[in-house]
């Protein structure tokens, strides 16, 4: 093993505990930031790239029939095959934390579909599920298992919040340990299965657990209730018949009493488990090999690396998963460091020397600038690279396209983000997509008023179906603001005055005129 440290230079602050990595190819995904995603990088996916001693962080492209994908921290996450053998695949993203604490319960695949020289897009897709779906949670793993020709996933353990009437005022936002059931995840039809097993008695959360065929092993973990960590080996069986599915479960010797630990797979059968803690206080400095043969699974201490000083004697760490058996690990910066919440970061690397250097040697040719039509691959758009400077010789490639930030136009005065109004509420910091058609900038529209001026949409007030009516009909739009000074502003059109016929006037209607002696005979008359 080999420990090589990454000094941060700038926007370390985005790494916190609880992001996720994810290998596409060789290539490393960073996802789960700390904050709603800025102007920078609106989708909140970075691609890591190493060049010249330094490692960067480019801003990763969606297609445009992309879901919108927040930014989540400690997410169940693993790769989906068509079967166990095949080359391509996607990744299973469920649950997590968003930059608000409010927990997830959605799911989403994301698939690599286009690639050039210089721009990779991705495509995002959330899927909808029935039956027994799993609550919001954090804290879990996910799983996919083979059996009979079948592919299903396993969702297992995590934490979620206290019930809704069971919270109180002093313990509103408190977490409990989740059921200890196991999901069964069909995606063809798109339903999910719950199984309560015997042999898992107490919520598992921050374990570890590692598939193989139609077999999962879980190790590690933390409740929460008895505020322990389980030093069992679970050996959760999935058989996959042509009708109901069978889960049985197998407490196993030989396990291991640790939690938050990372797992990395250095070959077809063997992993490093890496990192985590013995308790509350004590870091788990001790390295094992997990080998998986034939059904089987052996556990043997491995050989550690040199740790440095300040991780021996920081109180915690954190870390991901990089793919091809390479572990990102971070430390707290404490008062070291000028910027707040600046962390140092480690990769350790743990396939042996000759293999370290087969793995650089490709990393260098996959990241130098490639001679194809330049039209074929266009440059990031609204990029802006957070460095991290390497120390290892092994990167040193060539940098054709390096980012300079002064060359960009500042957004915040001239574009998506500006004050459109006096009661405009459209933050880069916390802004959300509202309109089907957003995905990573606000909708806006042209207001005709005077030399014309952009405003929020969503600010206006306009529904979704009025916004497509205004983009597709060729008419001026006034915002609330300049609308009622227009209308005063505008001719007023020439009314035509209806002519009215005289009425006839009324005829006097004729009187009776009655003498006296008339009067009197009718008197006379009337009352006798």
């Amino acid at each position: 093993m080999s420990l090589q440290m990454v000094p941060t230079i700038s926007n370390a602050s985005l790494l916190q505990p609880g992001f996720s990595l994810l290998n596409f190819d060789g290539h490393v995904l960073f996802f789960g930031q700390k904050g709603w995603p800025k102007r920078s990088c609106p989708t909140g996916v970075f691609l890591l790239d190493i060049k010249q001693n330094e490692l960067k962080m480019k801003p990763a492209f969606f297609s445009k029939d992309s879901c919108y994908l927040p930014p989540l921290r400690y997410p169940a996450l693993c790769t989906l095959r068509s079967d166990a053998k095949a080359d391509e695949y996607q990744y299973i993203i469920h649950g997590g934390k968003t930059p608000n604490n409010d927990l997830s319960d959605k799911i989403y695949f994301m698939s690599l579909v286009n690639k050039t020289s210089k721009k990779m897009t991705f495509q995002c897709i959330e899927k909808d599920l029935g039956g027994d779906v799993p609550e919001a949670r954090y804290g879990h793993t996910i799983n996919v298992v083979h059996s009979r020709g079948k592919s299903m996933s396993v969702l297992f353990g995590g934490r979620s919040y206290t019930p809704l009437a069971q919270r109180t005022t002093e313990k509103w936002n408190s977490v409990v340990d989740c059921l200890p059931s196991v999901f069964l995840i069909d995606f063809e039809f798109g339903c999910c299965t719950s199984y309560i097993l015997p042999e898992l008695q107490d919520g598992l959360s921050f374990h570890v657990s590692i598939a193989r065929d139609d077999t999962i092993y879980i190790l590690g973990g933390h409740s929460l209730q008895n505020n322990t960590r389980s030093p069992n080996l679970y050996k959760l069986k999935i058989d996959l018949p042509l009708g109901s599915p069978a889960v049985t479960c197998t407490i196993l010797p030989g396990g291991i009493s640790v939690s938050s630990a990372i797992v990395t797979q250095v070959s077809d059968t063997e992993f490093v488990l890496v990192g985590g803690y013995h308790s509350d206080n004590q870091k788990r400095l001790v390295c094992n090999t997990i080998v998986l043969e034939d059904s089987k699974i052996e556990i043997v201490e491995s050989v550690s690396p040199e740790w440095t000083p300040d991780i021996k004697h920081c109180r915690t760490w954190f870390g991901c998963d990089m793919g091809k058996g390479s572990v990102l690990l971070g430390i707290p910066g404490a008062n070291k460091q000028l910027i707040p919440d600046a962390n140092y970061f480690y990769i350790l690397r743990c396939k042996g020397a000759e293999e370290d250097k087969e793995e650089e040697s490709i990393t260098q040719i996959c990241s130098q600038t490639s001679s194809e039509d330049p039209g074929d691959s266009t440059a990031f758009e609204d990029s802006e690279e957070f460095c991290f400077s390497a120390e290892a010789n092994s990167f040193d490639v060539d940098d054709a396209d390096t980012y300079n930030e002064d060359d960009e136009e500042d957004e915040s005065e001239t574009g998506y983000w500006i004050t459109c109004c006096a009661s405009c509420n459209i933050d880069i910091n916390t802004w959300v997509p509202f309109y089907s058609t957003e995905l990573n900038k606000p909708a806006m529209i042209l207001c005709s008023s005077g030399a014309g001026h952009w405003v929020h949409a969503q600010c206006m007030d306009l529904s979704e179906t009025m916004l497509l009516r205004l983009s597709e009909a060729n008419v001026k739009y006034f915002c609330n603001t300049h609308v009622d000074l227009n209308k005063g502003l505008q001719t007023p059109q020439k009314v035509v005055c209806l002519k009215k016929q005289p009425m006839k006037p009324l005829r006097k209607k004729k009187t009776m005129k009655l003498s006296t002696s008339t009067k009197k005979s009718f008197l006379r008359r009337l009352f006798e």
